[in-house]
């Protein structure tokens, strides 16, 4: 699933092909948008909520998406279509006056909102690193909420911080020092949140730190645990574990750690059946 670093970075794709253009024509190809026309609306920018992509339009209207596992965006010149093999995918396209297009494959919850209600889709996210309305203390507030709470399943919940995905909870988990199963309630988390929120803004705003968290960019080396398959940890030698994702659990997802340099308790300290908000 794409991080929130992810999706800022593809804001700022959108908004440098798109913003200040007009449409020249709109195809949306799911039923609750098929009658939904956008034609002669300019496009004022792109917005992000952790996970989320509000695309605003003049006239108030927000077109509110979400990835979600195999949702993307991508773009094609004047005179240009994506390839007849991956039209089925499409759900949405948006065509500019100067023939640039948009096209949104696989992506999940289209919907058009007014820009003055979009806290109707985004209103029950927790606060983004990468927001300009970040507050760091309220995210404290957030995860600290439920202490018992393991701690990689508390920073998948995008309702007490937005953005982190599945490598930010394994990687800042490691960073921790602690398995990602310790309760949330036993680490520092006002330090918690400030390494979370540092990683996520390196990752999203410096050139060439793309989701590389150990400092090394070469393949294998750029991660700590996460993506790791039969090799040992870059830091003591360890081999790394893993614990297959529990399916239909968003609370559960593939984990992986260092016994060593991460003590705490195994997977069988997991909290199943809790929902995460998205």
């Amino acid at each position: 699933m794409p991080e929130g670093d992810t999706v800022y970075l593809l804001a700022r794709t959108l908004d440098r092909a798109l913003a200040g253009h007009v449409l020249a024509a709109s195809d949306f190809r799911v039923p609750q948008l098929a009658t939904r026309d956008l034609t002669g609306r300019e496009v004022l920018g792109h917005d992000t909520h952790g996970k989320h992509l509000l695309t605003r339009f003049s006239g108030d209207v927000t077109l509110h998406s979400h990835l979600l596992m195999d949702g993307e965006w991508s773009l094609t010149g004047p005179g240009k279509r994506l390839p007849a093999r991956l039209q089925d995918d499409v759900r949405v396209a948006l065509t500019t006056e100067s023939g640039t297009t948009a096209w949104g494959r696989r992506v999940h919850r289209l919907e058009l909102v007014p820009t003055s209600e979009e806290s109707r889709v985004v209103g029950h996210l927790g606060p983004d690193p990468l927001r300009e309305d970040w507050d760091a203390d309220e995210a404290v507030r957030r995860l600290a909420a439920d202490p018992g709470w393991p701690l990689v399943s508390a920073l998948l919940d995008q309702t007490r911080m937005a953005g982190l995905g599945n490598l930010w909870a394994n990687e800042i988990a490691f960073l921790t020092g602690v398995s990602p199963w310790t309760p949330v309630g036993e680490v520092d988390v006002e330090r918690l949140v400030a390494r979370s929120a540092r990683a996520l803004r390196h990752s999203a705003l410096v050139p060439g730190a793309y989701q590389v968290t150990t400092g090394r960019s070469r393949p294998g080396e750029d991660h700590w645990v996460y993506g790791a398959r039969r090799r040992r940890c870059l830091r003591c030698g360890t081999p790394i574990r893993r614990a297959e994702e529990i399916p239909n659990d968003p609370a559960n997802r593939l984990t992986q750690w260092c016994p060593h340099c991460q003590p705490g308790p195994g997977p069988e300290a997991r909290l199943t059946g809790r929902s995460l908000g998205t």
